[in-house]
């Protein structure tokens, strides 16, 4: 097929100033040739249309060709408790989010809930994902399942814990190896599935569970490990008073970040945990959305990036307030903004590059993340309702910049119409009459 767009994607990190200063590529009538999957050529539309005659053309000029977005921390089974606000994160975590997650015993409740939660990734324009699984292996499957049917990019795993945690969420250290090499035989590398060993937070995780835990790791050759971090001052402190360690180091003293490994939030680090990050290649999920709900506090991405650590975003489902990265990105912008000096200036391209190519980095999917040569073909196609403020914005756009700020601005998940995994659609919606301007 013969992709023919007006495309917006970051080749380049935006961080280091990219080939032009911004790291944002636009052609604004770009033909993009996709074999298996594959970006094979990219260019004019005219010329590379004049290079193959023959293919079948596609034609999405009334809106933009963006990447896929990567989200790099999301819970598979809270998406029905997403809006739980006014309370701290270990508050809203005893009333929302574990009483909902102890149902996802029950696999017909669980079947629902992976449907639910597979579709709004997909609505969002989420092409890959990080996801924090269940804690009953069975729903974890049934996950995994529903995203091979979807054809969505999902790391998952079986999430555990031993302490602290109501009593039907807890499990055993042998357990959970037990179950989670199940899980990783069933389905690591199977198609676009990858396994993530899953510690839910250390301290909800004794030594041995950690242990085995970091044993699990070690035996799924590419597996992942992911968990929380310095999200919530008052449970960094219980985290040091339980650990006797900083939070970082809670996992690194057990291997935990030997591999491939992305933690979520970090509103909190020392500059030693952050060193440390960095030493180990372990990358950051950034969750704006629920950061602010949970008034976890502004996400420090100036120490971040001068520490050497790789950031990306998160919507952090349920405590974040729905899948779109766009909604991510534009609080990211706003929290950078209110921590005024120490804060780090955001442009449009960062915040396409933090939902695209920094979160491909993170989960390790060097051809994923863009759309130039050589790249899987995993896009997402916006085109607002005629009429609608975003649809008047785009019109009125002085320059891609000034587009792609508009869409993180005005841009919700209703405004994806449709979306490709390696060339595969796995969305296709049209496009809702004109209400007028919203």
């Amino acid at each position: 097929m013969l992709v023919r767009a007006r495309v917006l994607d970051t080749p380049d990190d935006p961080f280091t100033g990219g080939v032009d200063g911004t790291g944002l590529r636009s052609d604004e009538d770009a033909g993009l040739l996709v074999l298996d999957g594959v970006v094979a050529a990219r260019g004019p539309f005219a010329q590379v249309r004049a290079a193959h005659p023959d293919a079948e053309v596609v034609d999405l000029r009334d809106g933009l060709l963006l990447p896929g977005f990567v989200d790099t921390h999301v819970h598979f089974p809270q998406v029905r408790v997403i809006g739980g606000l006014g309370m701290p994160l270990l508050e809203w975590l005893e009333r929302c989010a574990l009483p909902e997650e102890a149902r996802l015993v029950d696999p017909s409740y669980a079947a629902g809930v992976a449907a639910d939660f597979v579709s709004g990734l997909v609505q969002a324009g989420t092409t890959s994902a990080l996801v924090f699984g269940a804690h009953f292996a069975p729903a974890v499957d049934l996950l995994f399942a529903e995203a091979a049917v979807a054809g969505l990019r999902v790391t998952a795993g079986l999430v555990v814990s031993d302490r602290l945690l109501r009593e039907d969420l807890r499990t055993t250290p042998q357990t959970a190896y037990d179950e989670g090499l199940g899980l990783a035989q069933r389905w690591h590398g199977v198609d676009r599935a990858r396994y993530a060993v899953t510690p839910r937070f250390s301290l909800s995780c004794g030594e041995p569970l950690m242990d085995a835990c970091a044993a699990l790791a070690r035996e799924v050759d590419g597996a992942f490990v992911t968990s929380h971090v310095n999200e919530n001052p008052a449970e960094v402190a219980a985290v040091a008073e339980a650990c006797g360690t900083s939070y970082v180091e809670s996992y690194d003293r057990h291997g935990l970040l030997d591999g491939p490994a992305v933690l979520a939030h970090d509103v909190h680090p020392t500059d030693d945990e952050l060193a440390l990050l960095a030493a180990r290649g372990t990358a950051v999920a950034h969750c704006p959305t629920s950061n602010a709900a949970l008034g976890s506090g502004l996400f420090p991405l100036a120490q971040h990036l001068a520490a050497g650590v790789g950031v990306a975003l998160g919507s952090d489902v349920g405590a974040g307030t729905g899948f779109s990265l766009l909604k991510e990105g534009l609080q990211a912008s706003f929290a950078q903004q209110l921590l005024g000096d120490a804060g780090h200036p955001l442009t449009p391209a960062h915040l396409l590059h933090l939902a695209t190519t920094a979160g491909a980095a993170a989960l390790r999917l060097p051809d994923v993340g863009h759309l130039g040569v050589g790249m899987r073909f995993d896009a997402q196609h916006l085109r607002p309702a005629a009429g609608s403020t975003l649809d008047v914005g785009l019109r009125h756009a002085a320059s891609p910049d000034a587009a792609l700020a508009t869409v993180f601005a005005l841009g919700t998940s209703a405004d994806v119409r449709s979306v490709w995994v390696d060339g595969e659609q796995v969305l296709d919606r049209p496009a809702p009459a004109s209400s007028g301007v919203d």
